[in-house]
């Protein structure tokens, strides 16, 4: 064999690792930082949360549809909080964990269920910032149908309006009508806003009470635009009062917590206050169904009235085809969930007591409907009949726009709650001192085996040293590529796991180095007993290799928490080692074969075998003995 070519392999192999360590995309910082791997908050210090779905509508554990959805909406309350790097995943069929590396936090209230609320549009202005404005609406034909546009941007885009039919009953058309801003995104996002403030007030001490949080407010933007602020009675137009705009100008700086604590109808007069800060409120500001709210679509600012009918009421929405071939959104409601939706779809329709205005109006003069997820409106339909029935969203849909509207109506119907198992806080020294004792727990794990290779193999235990500090190097590449691809992140317990590992290494090497010596002693010389030996050993070692990496995908399958990570970590050193096994170890031994050193009983390592073998020098050998 040519053992070179196996050792160019793997500097070949070496200098694309850390090609990506240095230069791959997520790579920033000086060398120090790019030789940096991701790693956990019992190593960094930090939060983490594990919630438990513990009630579903048969008793069953959630679908991975349902609990994906449920992933994204906690991910985004997650991620209101402002921090870097948080990760919100999916463990088993019932748990969702959430970690906070480099903070403590509070994170019980992200688990509350989301909230789905159908909401009538009293009144809408601008939420741009700009003065405001009545949001223009588009017009529908009277044929019961509605009109949502997929939104996604900051302002209603010309599209073709979708629609919605139903069951009418005998004193109107069925049907409701969306407006065309509707959204038709999985995860409903903020609209972009000129004036975006901080998203995280974190650094500053949040008062217990409403009245103490709104009385800090007060303190921040001034008695002045305090009092011009309670004083409006409708959305003021800044660019015909420069005077409020300047008194006004203060609430544009307030953080979406600092808005959410605000009045309704401050929140909705203000024209400095934005969607950009009204997105971003923490979740359940609006949870309240008895209480007015304001929330955003495209751009523009509702004032909705009282919730009447909730997400529990919706008993499913699907994504259909119908008769056209086009893509509809089919809502069905409960038995009482549909005796309220009637009475708001009448309620609507009549306007009765005149609660819409006029910037509230569909295009066919008819109150609409807001359908709240949370803190954001992912539709607004145009009610055109009392729904006696099902209704249908229909319109421009394709099969991912119609599908992306139904997950968020039908996820907010589900009764799946979510308990708080377990919350642990690991402060930043704490972490540290766990990281520093793993590392120094893995240091000593290998200063020994590398002890115990050099009294017992001498010349081979640098065979087994070199190998191990290939093996380490190879693992510590692939932990900092790894987490900047996957998001691994590297614990307590992974750390863990690549301890474990060097037994599984050091096995190899007592495999191989034994059964070259048993090769000697049948009267082989060195350098045709070690292919011997490796042919024979190499079965053992991929045999012994082979089981340890099946336990570890078993375990990383069936386990949660921790444990996933240490096997992880113990599949991926035990799939370098043999990387290191076959290109290293054995080229380096056909090498070490060739030397003079190899042939010493004190050099070599191979202690009795070499002896035994001289003695036999002087009778004659066994002419059947082959030399390999």
């Amino acid at each position: 064999m040519r053992p070179g070519r196996q050792l160019a392999v793997l500097g070949l192999i070496f200098v694309v690792l850390y090609l990506l360590v240095f230069f791959s995309g997520g790579a920033s910082g000086g060398w120090k930082d790019r030789l940096e791997p991701r790693l956990g908050l019992d190593l960094v210090g930090g939060t983490r949360l594990t919630l438990e779905a513990t009630n579903t509508v048969d008793g069953k554990p959630p679908t991975a549809g349902n609990l994906e959805e449920a992933r994204q909406i906690i991910e985004s309350r997650v991620n209101a909080y402002g921090v870097a790097e948080a990760e919100v995943v999916t463990e088993g069929n019932r748990n969702i964990v959430i970690s906070l590396p480099g903070q403590n936090r509070d994170l019980t209230d992200v688990g509350s269920a989301a909230e789905l609320r159908f909401r009538k549009v009293l009144k809408a202005t601008d939420g741009s910032g700009a003065a405001a404005a009545p949001a223009p609406t588009p017009s529908v034909a009277p044929s019961g149908t509605a009109s949502p546009a997929p939104s996604g941007s900051a302002s209603p885009q010309a599209t073709t309006s979708p629609k919605v039919s139903g069951s009418p009953s005998a004193g109107g058309q069925g049907g409701m009508a969306p407006n065309p801003s509707a959204s038709a995104s999985a995860t409903p996002s903020a609209s972009p806003s000129a004036a975006s403030p901080s998203a995280s007030a974190s650094a500053e001490p949040v008062p217990q009470s409403i009245e103490q949080q709104r009385k800090a407010v007060e303190q921040k933007v001034g008695a002045a635009a305090w009092a011009a602020a309670s004083g409006l009675q409708a959305p003021a137009d800044l660019t015909t009062d420069p005077t409020l705009a300047d008194k006004l100008k203060p609430f544009g700086t307030l953080t979406p917590q600092e808005v959410a604590v605000l009045p309704v109808e401050m929140q909705f007069n203000v024209p400095t206050i934005t969607c950009a800060q009204l997105d971003k409120r923490p979740a359940a500001s609006i949870k309240d169904e008895k209480q007015k709210a304001v929330a955003c679509e495209s751009g523009a600012k509702y004032l909705l009235d009282v919730a009447k009918v909730l997400g529990t009421d919706v008993k499913n929405a699907s994504a259909q085809l119908d008769q056209t071939s086009s893509w509809v959104v089919s809502l069905n409601f409960t038995g009482k969930g549909q005796e309220k939706w009637t009475a708001l779809t009448r309620e609507a329709f009549n306007n009765e007591g005149q609660a819409c205005d006029q910037t509230a109006l569909g295009q066919d003069g008819k109150c609409r409907v807001a359908v709240v997820l949370d803190n954001e409106i992912v539709s607004s339909p145009e009610i055109q009949g009392v729904l006696t029935g099902d209704s249908q969203i229909t319109g421009s849909f394709d099969n991912k726009t119609a599908n992306a509207l139904a997950s968020q109506l039908r996820y907010g119907a589900l009764p799946v709650t979510f308990e708080p198992q377990e919350q642990q806080n690991v402060t930043a020294t704490l972490g540290d001192s766990h990281l520093k004792a793993g590392l120094l727990a893995a240091g000593i794990r290998m200063l020994l085996v590398i002890i115990y290779s050099f009294f017992y193999y001498r010349l081979l235990g640098s065979v087994i040293f070199l190998s191990l500090v290939l093996s380490a190097l190879l693992v510590f590449g692939a932990l900092v590529v790894l987490g900047r691809s996957i998001g691994f992140t590297l614990t307590l317990a992974g750390i863990a796991g690549m301890i474990v590992s060097l037994g599984v290494a050091a096995d190899s090497f007592v495999i191989y180095f034994e059964r070259l010596k048993d090769e000697i002693r049948e009267g082989r010389s060195p350098r045709s007993a070690v292919p011997r030996a490796w042919i024979r050993a190499r079965r053992t070692i991929i045999s012994a290799n082979a089981i340890t990496l099946m336990s570890a995908v078993v375990l990383y399958i069936v386990s949660v928490g921790a444990v996933k990570g240490f096997a992880f970590a113990l599949g991926l050193a035990t799939v370098l080692d043999l990387v290191v096994v076959f290109l290293f170890r054995h080229p380096i031994m056909t090498m070490f074969a060739r030397t003079r050193a190899f042939l010493s009983p004190r050099v070599s390592g191979l202690g009795r075998a070499l002896p035994a073998r001289s003695a036999e020098s002087g009778t004659a050998r066994n002419p059947r003995v082959k030399e390999a």
